[in-house]
């Protein structure tokens, strides 16, 4: 290693240039922002950072919920004790040219350890953009360095080492930067420490300024060893690399974020997998991406036809890329593809010169273009800029944002789906080995203590509510008392069965065989159905109608089809059963159609389910078409106001709404953002919900026309029960901590507004976030176990298992509840945040409200893991996309919209209007 550098002093400023010579490239960094910050001292550095506003949640109104049995637990949450007293000062870096995070980060890995004089002998923390966190301060306020690295073209595979073992004796291109470092502010933990507290202001907001600073600081040691994507890292040391298909491979690795909780700061740690592009050359990866392509290596002169190359084009569209035919730093993304093929593409050079590309590389790098038939890689967004595929080799470390295919989903479950006993350990492992956040000196360097144990602590076991089922007319009452407490309908029938007289049945595709299973599958199903207490005709209202699978490409055809069913059957369908050959995109105008163009619900299946007709499944399929057509499933036998007279009456109903949005996916960049409110429509049994649904601003997370669609949902309760309900309580499903403010002050006052529609109407309005993309995991307590030795410590906590103590919030309204039965994997609990409280629900009250409510889902016969209306609604969202998904639009599925990155349209795109028909009922179920 050779280190060169000369020190410049002046009053106020220290310049040392120094000269680092290693090798590869790193992996990325995580990106962090830098905070807002005020205050100054008397020379001008600021203090501390601002504030955030203050978010008015709902405290917790008692010290948690009594009801159910106790049950000892772990929890995946490290208690992190900091030292108050220990200031951290924040300095902002400024890098130029700015480079990319893995380059930020090896400028910053030679600063600290080359200079540790100027820097105070200080160990900092960085996180690789702007912000760099020192437990000391430096010896200036102000520090410029010039830095000389030597890039090599070497695409390491692996994350960032340490620099001595990347050196090699090589020609080396170096490249100088000049590194700004600046005092931004000063931070210490005694507000943290009051937040943490019962002794501080209720009301003081959570420092985040010293909160990311110690987030950051823990996780500089597993930055430097591991892939970071979002607030995950991933290794190949944590399993190895897995070949998923498709161009894509499969890596291990953690989550890893710090969390205020009531036994004070925590490290929430969780196993995670996740899939990324294989880093291969570009010709190779198309032919394991595409499977049109996937003997292009064989066949050079091979062309992209038109739909193949916007196929292409999509699948490559912000892919990083380098070179391999000269030597570069440099990598580039990847915008389009060019019109021509490389054989007729032309460029004019610097002194005005039209060059053929082909000639080009032929001249100046003595290569001969073997895909001369392909098109080249557009990697300018403005510019013409091209280069050849064949030269070009993806880059490692990039996740894979294209939707991956139903079998690299199956892989990477399988990779991620771990027994309880397994995960905790691998979790375990990760804290106690070499890349977690334990393996470094940051932990001494700013007084933390890191304990490598996960948080016990105890839960309580809520017994299952009595069911309410029916019996030819007759009630009969049931208690789930099954371990995974689900029941089946033997000896009962579902709570309000429907009678359907009038549907139909048509097929797409299938051979003569699979049509032929078609009369045992209508007769099964229709005493499957009486079995449960639905009644369908046992004979359609007219034959069953046989389409080739084509036709689902074709949406004039299709609806011309769907519409001569509905006249042949008198315009009064009640019910349009579907059987496909195979999954289809044209699924999507499918249900379209037969929901805003006729009026009529329909329940889908596939023929490769009729081959294996089974009782469960003829089950399951009555269970959804009984909801769709206005029957339920299951009510409580002990309705809410019996339950809990002091909030809800027989003559005072309440109403539940669930609301999400659901957002285009990560490679689209306009579509509109879909929201979707339910409400139930039933009083006491709560049971039915209708839905109202709106496109609304790409990737807006506050729904836009909540009032409207509230309004909306009141004046159909009114309708139905003749009065309004008394009582919101409205669930908010996939908002995230840092929206909860927000959310908050628009939606809440957005459902007050649609209150205000109706004369004297003022309900009390309870406001809660459903929380299911979170990584608090519950696991049984081996060494502290209550239960006499029965548990088995390899399955997940039992149904009903709540938490509201020890890691959830240290003062606001939240719980954790695990209502369902984990089959695979390890279970993972619902976290509900209440932000708005006016019913006063005490922790056992809602709880039990919460919990009671996961019995009467009207798709299957166990408890499900999240509370139905926030269900429903991310159903009701989902069938608000498939109208705007046009399968018409291209050969291979794309709009043009998916290929060229353009502004989001200011106004989206309306959903097409449901039919009168359909509106009241749960056809989205």
């Amino acid at each position: 290693m050779e280190v060169l550098f000369y020190l410049r002093l002046s009053s106020s400023l220290l310049t040392l240039v120094f000269e680092i010579h290693f090798c590869a490239a790193p992996k990325r960094l995580q990106e962090k922002t830098s905070l807002p910050i005020k205050g100054e001292d008397e020379k001008g550095i600021m203090l501390k950072s601002a504030r955030p506003i203050a978010q008015i949640a709902m405290k917790r109104p008692d010290s948690g919920g009594m009801e159910g049995s106790v049950i000892s637990l772990l929890a995946n949450h490290f208690l992190v004790q900091f030292d108050s007293s220990q200031r951290i000062y924040h300095y902002d870096v400024e890098i130029t040219p700015h480079p990319p995070k893995d380059i930020a980060r090896m400028i910053k890995q030679k600063l600290v350890r080359d200079n540790q004089e100027a820097l105070s002998g200080a160990l900092p923390a960085f996180d690789g953009r702007k912000n760099l966190y020192s437990s000391v301060e430096f010896q200036n306020d102000k520090l410029e360095f010039f830095v000389s690295l030597p890039i090599l073209t070497t695409k390491s595979a692996l994350p960032l080492q340490d620099i001595n073992d990347m050196l090699e004796s090589q020609q080396i291109r170096r490249k100088l930067f000049k590194v700004n470092i600046k005092l931004a502010s000063k931070l210490d933990g005694n507000e943290l420490s009051s937040y943490l507290s019962n002794d501080g202001d209720d009301w003081i907001p959570l420092p985040q300024d010293y909160l990311h600073a110690l987030d950051v600081v823990l996780r500089e040691s597993p930055t430097e060893k591991c892939i970071p994507v979002g607030r995950s890292l991933y290794s190949s040391s944590m399993g190895g690399v897995k070949d998923i298909g498709g161009g894509a491979i499969g890596l291990r690795g953690f989550f890893q974020s710090l969390r205020p909780t009531q036994q004070g700061l925590a490290l929430n740690v969780d196993f995670s997998v996740t899939a990324f592009h294989e880093s291969i050359g570009m010709i190779s990866y198309l032919q394991k991406r595409l499977e049109f392509l996937h003997d292009l290596s064989q066949r050079k002169t091979r062309g992209l036809l038109g739909e193949e190359k916007k196929e292409v084009e999509k699948a490559l569209k912000n892919i990083r890329i380098f070179v391999c035919h000269r030597e570069t730093d440099q990598r580039y993304r990847v915008f389009s593809l060019t019109d021509e093929s490389t054989e007729n593409l032309w460029f004019r050079d610097r002194d005005g010169k039209n060059l053929r590309i082909v000639d080009y590389f032929k001249e100046h790098y003595n290569h001969d273009i073997q895909f001369r038939n392909l098109p080249c890689l557009q990697i300018s967004r403005s510019k013409p800029c091209y280069l050849p595929m064949e030269l070009c080799v993806v880059c490692e470390g990039q996740k894979f944002l294209g939707k991956l295919s139903d079998d690299q989903t199956a892989k990477i479950l399988k990779m991620g789906c771990q027994k309880p006993r397994e995960r905790k350990d691998i979790i375990n492992g990760v804290m106690a080995g070499s890349i977690g956040a334990t393996s470094g000196d940051q932990g001494r360097e700013f007084k933390l203590n890191i304990s490598r144990e996960m948080t016990q602590l105890y839960g309580r076991v809520l017994q299952p509510p009595k069911l309410k089922l029916g019996n030819g007319g007759h009630i009969t009452d049931l208690i789930p008392s099954r371990h995974d407490r689900q029941w089946n309908f033997l000896d009962s029938h579902v709570f309000e069965g429907t009678r359907i007289e009038r549907w139909a049945l048509i097929s797409f595709g299938g051979t003569a065989e699979y049509r032929s299973l078609i009369p045992r599958f209508i007769k099964q199903l229709s005493q499957r159905c009486e079995q449960l207490g639905i009644i369908l005709n046992k004979n359609s209202s007219l034959q069953p109608q046989y389409e080739p699978i084509q036709v689902l490409n074709n949406v004039p055809l299709l609806e011309s089809k769907l519409k001569k069913i509905h006249r042949a059957a008198s315009n009064n369908l009640q019910l349009l059963i579907c059987v496909m050959e195979r999954k289809h995109r044209g699924y999507a105008d499918f249900k379209r159609i037969a929901e805003t163009n006729i009026g009529v619900v329909s329940q889908c299946c596939l023929y490769s389910n009729l081959a294996k007709l089974g009782s469960q499944f003829l089950a399951n399929l009555a269970l959804k078409i009984n909801a769709k057509v206005g029957g339920s499933t299951v009510a409580l036998y002990n309705s809410f106001p019996s339950q809990m007279p002091r909030l809800f009456g027989e003559k005072e109903p309440a109403i539940f709404l669930g609301a999400d949005v659901t957002h285009p996916h990560p490679l689209d960049d306009s579509s509109p953002s879909i929201a979707a409110v339910v409400g139930s429509m039933n009083w006491p049994a709560a049971n039915k919900y209708i839905s109202r649904m709106r496109s609304q601003t790409h990737r807006q997370e506050i729904i836009q026309d909540l009032k409207e669609m509230v309004s909306e949902l009141l004046g159909e309760f009114y309708q139905q029960l003749n009065m309004l309900p008394k009582r919101i309580i409205f669930f908010r499903d996939g908002v995230s901590e840092t929206q909860f403010h927000k959310v908050l002050q628009v939606e809440l006052e957005a459902i007050k507004a649609a209150c205000l529609a109706f004369p004297m109407y003022k309900p009390t309005i309870t406001f809660a976030v459903v929380q299911k993309r979170h990584h608090t995991r519950l696991f049984p307590n081996e060494t502290n176990s209550l239960s006499g030795g029965t548990q088995i410590f390899n399955e997940n906590v039992p149904p009903g298992t709540v938490v509201d103590s020890v890691v959830t919030h240290p003062k606001e309204f939240d719980f954790y509840l695990c209502s369902h039965w984990g089959m695979k994997g390890t279970s993972r609990p619902t976290h509900y945040h209440v932000l708005w409280d006016e019913n006063q629900f005490s922790s056992d009250e809602l709880q039990k409200v919460v919990h009671n409510l996961c019995y009467t889902f009207a798709r299957c016969t166990k408890p499900v893991s999240l509370v139905p209306p926030a269900y429903y609604a991310h159903l009701a969202a989902y069938r608000g996309r498939l109208y705007l998904d046009k399968s018409d639009s291209a050969g291979f599925g794309i709009t043009s919209t998916s290929i060229s990155r353009a502004c989001p349209p200011l106004k989206a795109t309306p959903l097409p209007k449901l039919s009168d028909n359909v509106k009241k009922l749960m056809f989205y179920c």
